[in-house]
């Protein structure tokens, strides 16, 4: 069975379809042939400029975070030998000052469908029962429908393919790095989330995006890369405007 084919789904790929081939046929006069590619720019843009009130709101939880951080260690110093306990206070804190300790999670959460209906259309060769013409579109020869791994595995081996998929990888790795140096976690005594090994863990999850960006069509990597970077600009603009208290940073 092909879910979709089923018709909620597919009149929703469908719509998305009509939506990128349109902004597509618009920008190509001044894109020429990387205007798909531009018009995933453009969606791109438009979705993390909707979403700029989410990220003013993930803000203000990193900052009530880090304020909340010396009563956490003291609760974490009270009840460390009762975790039931521990636990229960440390959500009554949180509850208290309306936040929560999974604050920030929310703008991945909602980029989700975008980037789930994007990898669909540039690897389904039909949408809704009709060719796909997404996949005839490129950017700088590397088609937007063809992922890194699904090159080398398939052995159709393709100079720009690698070549722009490179640019994207090494784009979302500098990016990472920065963030992980300006960004990094306040650490919590005897918080098991402040321990060596969870903090190079955490630290890892920042190259992430750029490894699951090699198997994903190039049209989704190319969303993914102007994500990481609105999202690091977006975050130093915001910790000027909501700074951490200087005694946590």
């Amino acid at each position: 069975m092909d879910i979709f084919a089923f018709p909620p789904i597919a009149a929703i790929l469908d719509a998305a379809y009509g939506v990128l081939t349109g902004l597509a046929d618009l920008l190509a006069p001044v894109a020429g042939s990387a205007a798909a590619a531009a018009a995933v720019i453009l969606i791109t843009l438009i979705v993390r400029t909707l979403l700029i009130p989410v990220g003013v709101s993930q803000a203000r939880a990193e900052q009530t975070r880090a304020r909340l951080a010396p009563k956490l260690r003291e609760i974490q110093k009270r009840h460390k030998k009762n975790p039931e306990r521990l636990q229960r206070e440390t959500m009554q804190l949180y509850k208290d000052e309306n936040t929560s300790p999974f604050a920030g999670c929310l703008p991945v959460l909602l980029q989700a469908p975008v980037i789930g209906i994007l990898y669909t259309l540039f690897l389904r060769t039909d949408i809704a029962g009709h060719a796909n013409d997404l996949l005839t579109h490129d950017l700088f020869g590397a088609s937007l429908g063809t992922s890194l791994v699904g090159m080398l595995t398939t052995g159709a081996f393709s100079a720009p393919t690698l070549v722009v998929y490179g640019a994207l990888v090494a784009i979302m790795i500098v990016v990472a790095e920065i963030t992980r140096r300006v960004f990094r976690p306040v650490p919590v005594d005897d918080s098991p989330l402040s321990s060596p090994g969870m903090l190079r863990m955490m630290s890892a999850l920042h190259y992430l995006t750029a490894v699951f960006a090699v198997f994903v069509p190039l049209a989704a990597g190319l969303y993914l890369t102007v994500t990481v970077v609105w999202t690091l600009v977006q975050r130093m603009i915001l910790r000027r405007r909501y700074p951490l208290p200087v005694s946590v940073g």
